[in-house]
């Protein structure tokens, strides 16, 4: 039974994710999350591989990687303090 409410508890986290992916991030961070985590069909990709694509620096990457992480954070952290 506790695996059970495990799957769905994860589920519930997966899905408020993708939410705050969509409600905090700007279009280039979510696109460089979702490249950067296999958030979609293609699987995820190397710094190098989304820097060659989008023709950007993969330090410019890195950047903008860390920015969106830091704003998914902050956004879970406050929705844990309610």
């Amino acid at each position: 039974m506790d695996h059970v409410i495990d799957e769905v508890e994860f589920k519930i986290q997966v899905k408020k994710l993708y939410e705050k992916i969509d409600e905090v991030l700007t279009l280039r961070e979510k696109e460089i999350v979702q490249l950067r985590y296999g958030l979609t069909k293609n699987g995820y990709k190397t710094q190098r591989e989304i820097a060659q694509k989008l023709d950007i620096s993969r330090s410019y990457v890195s950047r903008i990687e860390k920015r969106a992480l830091k704003k998914l954070k902050k956004e879970f952290n406050l929705q844990k303090g309610h």
